[in-house]
């Protein structure tokens, strides 16, 4: 049975301001699977104090640099796959087959994008023209989930591009568009 009972927040592992867990059930057998901490407000407010103390520095750091610490979890992340695959199976009561290839090589293709417009030289703020030329990039990757989120949050694009963006989303399937 899976524990996860303790939160990685500024660099360690720590306790919980207050002990509540909650069981997971794996559907597919309705036993219990793991038991995993709760957190409460306390916990993100330490976990918000810390990303705001690491923030300073971070902002800062190189592409060069991110792409190392993303090349990192890429690794991680493969050497664990099939933990990552049987804990999708026990959680969601996903068969195998899906969970060894859709549901894990779901994050890893996500992770290989950012790589992929990270090492492409262009800067992770999708409000610049290099933004713009990420998700043109993404869009003809066809990774228009990852287009579409960044449009949502406010990524913008002239009109030219934005009429690009639209075509590669639209011929790769799906009917959103960015909006105005």
């Amino acid at each position: 049975m899976r524990q996860y009972l303790k939160f990685y927040i500024d660099g360690k592992w720590v306790d919980p301001v207050e002990t509540k867990t909650v069981n997971t059930v794996n559907p597919a057998t309705e036993e219990v699977s793991g038991i995993i901490a709760l957190g409460t407000a306390a916990d993100v407010d330490r976990a918000v104090k810390a990303a705001r103390k690491a923030f300073p520095s971070w902002s800062q750091s190189s592409r060069e640099e991110r792409l190392k610490v993303l090349e990192r979890i890429l690794v991680e992340y493969q050497k664990r796959v099939g933990d990552l695959a049987a804990a999708v199976t026990e959680e969601m009561g996903a068969p195998k087959g899906l969970a060894n290839g859709f549901q894990v090589g779901l994050g890893l293709g996500h992770l290989a994008v950012v790589r992929s417009l990270l090492g492409a030289g262009a800067q992770a703020n999708a409000k610049t023209n290099n933004g713009a030329t990420a998700l043109l990039m993404a869009a003809q990757e066809g990774h228009r989930d990852v287009v579409l989120a960044l449009l949502q949050k406010g990524a913008k694009v002239n009109a030219k591009e934005d009429e690009g963006i639209k075509a590669l989303i639209l011929r790769a399937g799906s009917k959103a568009t960015p909006r105005d």
